[in-house]
């Protein structure tokens, strides 16, 4: 059978449509196509994005899951995985278009939250002390909304939105002109009610285009104090445009940010609980090892492991791929420790691209010098994510539960901890599994011995 260009451009292009039964057919009608050998993918190598946004929060190409997990199985990725600020809106999705690719997905949310132990110092979010980028990473489901779980999630995802409506109240003051409302200018750029900072962005770029005309350049010049002239530059490169606005309107020391009160974001230790109680992995993430609170990784690690964190994530393109040789250096330096930190302490170390700003690859070059030492750390760290996810969702074994508890000790020992990771890992690394398997699986019973779900995952029939 010849293949159809133009008939596989179009359902490519529906994988990122806002109908989810248009991303529904689109996937089928393409893993349908994969499996009649009239598409063809490079066999999974070692390459891995496991943190990866998508339209549910905001994703700079548009892509939803399934036209993430479409593109990563394209690509050969050995393990894909999908994150959103402040809900799971994608995980069903995620793991969905995964088995139906045969490609190992995981899925996962972002928020950021506040360490009181960390509260006089700047950790990963730039001039805000105390305030954390946090992740859950690896959920095997979405939790019930009536659960403690659930009902923590709902909440998160609630400050998110207030302080968007926050952001946009202080912003429309500032501007007076090209002012937006949440409702009618924000919310139809999303798929499900989870705008972010940057749709807000492109809320009041298209906003000025629409009310002005000819006179935006005029505009953003005096409103982001850029000048006019630089102003109708950014205009023909939106992206760039929408940098310079967030720094100008919406960052510490602008009209549009306010620093964070007491409540404004979840604490850690109620952020962890919500997702280990749903049976996710609560993870660190990383940012580069040169703020107040990340410079003693060995003690950050430690702390945060006494809050029940179990992973880090990375997101190493920004740790090397700089242009100033001494910030390279520092910063290369940097990720060495972590990665070696995270080593000494058995603890997973996953990696990902983000690809919410334009521009951010879609997989990382794990090839090059700076990451080439690291690069079985990140697939070992997602494969034991992938296998934590399918065991999870077959059954009562997950990472953090009490039969892990019982099988291999305690997470909070280093032992325990090895043990787990090299089990998670061998799960994993048995390949995709399908339905039929995950049915075998289900069949155990719940103390069923690690080496005999091992067996069933790898067994092919």
């Amino acid at each position: 059978m010849a293949v159809n260009v133009d008939r596989i451009a179009a359902l490519e292009a529906q994988l990122d449509a806002f109908d989810p039964a248009a991303r529904a057919e689109a996937v089928a009608a393409l893993a349908g196509m994969a499996r009649e050998g009239l598409i063809a993918a490079p066999p999974a190598g070692d390459e891995t994005n496991v943190h990866s946004h998508t339209f549910f929060s905001y994703n700079a190409y548009g892509y939803s899951p399934s036209g993430f997990a479409w593109r990563a199985w394209r690509r050969g990725l050995a393990v894909a995985g999908t994150v959103d600020f402040d809900v799971l809106h994608g995980l069903e999705e995620t793991i969905e278009a995964g088995r139906m690719l045969g490609l190992r997905t995981t899925s996962g949310m972002e928020t950021r939250v506040f360490i009181p132990e960390l509260r006089d110092k700047e950790i990963n979010s730039p001039k805000e002390p105390g305030v954390w980028y946090f992740m859950g990473t690896a959920f095997p489901r979405v939790p019930p909304g009536e659960s403690p779980a659930g009902r923590t999630l709902a909440r998160m995802h609630a400050l998110a939105q207030e302080r968007n409506r926050g952001v946009i109240a202080r912003v429309n003051a500032y501007l007076g002109k090209a002012t937006i409302d949440y409702e009618q200018d924000v919310i139809p750029l999303t798929p499900s009610r989870n705008p972010t900072e940057r749709h807000l962005l492109r809320a009041y770029d298209r906003k000025a285009r629409a009310l002005l005309g000819g006179a935006a350049a005029a505009f953003w010049g005096e409103a982001l104090r850029i000048g006019e002239d630089r102003a109708r530059a950014l205009l023909d490169d939106p992206p760039r445009l929408h940098e310079a606005m967030r720094s100008a309107l919406m960052k510490a020391g602008s009209p549009g940010y306010a620093a964070p009160e007491a409540g404004a974001f979840p604490a850690l230790r109620e952020a962890a609980a919500m997702v280990k109680d749903a049976a996710g992995l609560p993870t660190a993430t990383w940012l580069d090892g040169t703020s107040a609170g990340e410079a003693d990784i060995d003690a950050l690690l430690d702390f945060l492991l006494g809050e029940g964190i179990v992973a880090v994530n990375i997101i190493p393109e920004r740790n090397w791929n700089i242009p100033d040789p001494a910030a390279r250096a520092l910063k290369v330096r940097k990720l060495g420790e972590c990665i070696e930190a995270c080593r000494a302490r058995d603890i997973p170390v996953i990696a990902g691209t983000e690809m919410n700003k334009y521009g951010q690859p879609f997989a990382d070059n794990f090839a090059v010098d700076e990451l080439a030492p690291y690069v079985h750390d990140f697939l070992g760290g997602a494969l034991a994510l992938y296998g934590h996810t399918m065991l999870a969702r077959c059954g009562p074994w997950s990472y953090g539960g009490a039969w892990a508890a019982d099988a291999f000790g305690p997470a909070g020992l280093a032992d325990g901890r090895r043990r787990r990771n090299e089990f998670y890992q061998a799960v994993g690394a048995a390949g995709p599994l399908p339905a039929e398997k995950c049915a075998r699986l289900a069949a155990f019973k719940v103390d069923a011995a690690p080496r005999a779900l091992l067996d069933a995952a790898g067994r092919e029939n």
